[in-house]
């Protein structure tokens, strides 16, 4: 089969790749290859459930049209200063003007009008001061909340715009390796998930956008054809969680409170991201049964809690440089620690040198809002270094919100972000192998929905 786009991923790198290709009179022929299935086929048992049941032969939360976007709070973060190291790339006045061009194609597609922490200066001005006394950053970053839902119904519009289009949506195919010959890639060799069946695209021009989750495989790949790439950061951490009644006033006049600190001993970089005010605390599966944890937040249905994760930023170079590979340590002893599940402990308890209790969670202000998560010691798994960083970062954003660090705020564990991997490439988003792209969170360059989709805005004006 034969196309002139081949895009590996329908997730917002992906997705906006095709649509800026459409928006601007291409006629070329346009693929996009998912492993999942289409948006409106995408459900979680655990709704039902309350428990995972390990779907498989993928998880619905982070694969299928839209990628994890479809099943993530829905936040578009509006700013240059957020979401990756794209502007490094390209610049930031570039940035700036994708994000506004990429903006209104969401509002195109239904997102809502209205944009969080703008509209109170001074009370921005005050938490900013707390922040500089706490020796924090506050970084300013309108929000366009979509919701959970709401970015389900949202992604929709556009899977059904793109096959109205003629884009081609081969669901059900997981990509095995690219067809390279010469330092030129003519293309992708796919299986089919459920027979195992074999299928070659040829193309002309392929583009790799296979999110957090495909990082690791785009990092195998990497290796084996000799793409230039580069470790990065990896983020590890934990999400916390406390009542709304802590989290007000940031809440209204910011909604998601970007901090950052460079707590001591360490000095690494410990950020906040991915505030949920109302949300609920969620679990990502990965390969290998790997349980992360995750925060979703709807438009219409809330919660008593707020939460939000705390990274510590990693970085490895010699003899060690595999960072995915570390911080897939990590989860999988915290698994083997909540038996196939999302660990829970209460601060107070890290602070006292014990374990958290089933019992000691059900007679807490804060209710965990993932109900199978298991009541235990993260500090178990979590290696020192990070764990004093959580802890001494926790103790300074309490400085800037009052009862953040009470005894009965809660951490889960493992929150891990894969996008270390990072390609080598130039500002029109080329590799060193001859029609081959690489795009979005796997691709090293962006964290988040905006800046993916901004990636995929410019990797479409490019082809």
């Amino acid at each position: 089969m034969k196309y002139d786009v081949v895009i590996v991923g329908a997730g917002p790198a992906g997705i906006f790749t095709a649509l800026e290709l459409l928006k601007r009179g291409s006629t070329k022929r346009i693929a996009i290859v998912e492993k999942g299935v289409p948006i409106e086929k995408r459900f979680c048992p655990k709704n039902k459930t309350q428990q995972c049941v390990n779907c498989q032969p993928f998880c619905h939360i982070t694969t299928g049209f839209s990628g994890a976007g479809a099943f993530s709070d829905g936040k578009l973060s509006l700013s240059a200063e957020v979401g990756g190291d794209l502007p490094d790339l390209i610049g930031y006045p570039l940035t700036r003007e994708l994000i506004d061009y990429t903006d209104k194609i969401y509002l195109e597609f239904g997102a809502t009008e209205s944009i969080e922490g703008i509209t109170d200066l001074e009370k921005i001005k005050e938490i900013r001061a707390k922040a500089i006394r706490a020796g924090l950053k506050l970084v300013d970053c309108p929000i366009r909340h979509l919701g959970t839902e709401k970015a389900q119904e949202l992604y929709l519009r556009i899977e059904h715009y793109l096959m109205d289009h003629g884009v081609e949506l081969l669901f059900g195919y997981n990509c095995q390796n690219l067809i390279l010959k010469n330092s030129h890639c003519d293309g992708v060799i796919l299986e089919n998930v459920k027979d195992g069946t074999e299928l070659i695209l040829l193309a002309k021009d392929t583009v790799i956008a296979t999110g957090r989750r495909g990082a690791e495989w785009l990092e195998k790949i990497c290796a084996q054809h000799n793409i230039s790439h580069q470790p990065g950061t990896v983020d590890i951490g934990v999400r916390v969680e406390v009542r709304n009644e802590i989290m007000e006033e940031i809440n209204k006049v910011l909604y998601e409170s970007k901090l950052i600190g460079y707590p001591k001993p360490f000095k690494n970089k410990v950020r906040t991201f991915c505030q949920n005010p109302g949300g609920f605390v969620s679990q990502e599966n990965y390969d290998n049964n790997l349980a992360v944890v995750n925060g979703h937040s709807y438009k219409d249905t809330k919660s008593q809690n707020t939460n939000l994760s705390i990274l510590c930023s990693h970085n490895f170079s010699y003899p060690f440089n595999q960072p995915i590979a570390y911080a897939q340590k990590i989860g999988e002893l915290t698994n083997m620690l909540a038996n196939g599940h999302v660990l829970v402990q209460r601060y107070g308890d890290i602070l006292d040198g014990k374990r958290t209790w089933e019992k000691e969670l059900s007679n807490s202000n804060v209710r965990p809002t993932l109900p199978d998560a298991v009541a235990g010691d993260i500090t178990f798994a979590m290696p020192y270094r990070t764990m004093t960083n959580i802890i001494n970062f926790i103790q300074a954003v309490d400085m800037v919100v009052p009862g953040f660090a009470s005894v009965e705020t809660l951490l889960y564990s493992p929150e891990l972000k894969f996008y270390s991997n990072k390609i080598k490439m130039d500002a029109d988003l080329n590799t060193n192998v001859a029609n081959l792209h690489a795009l979005g969170d796997s691709s090293g360059w962006t964290r988040g929905l905006m800046m993916a989709s901004v990636m995929g805005v410019l990797m479409g004006r490019k082809l």
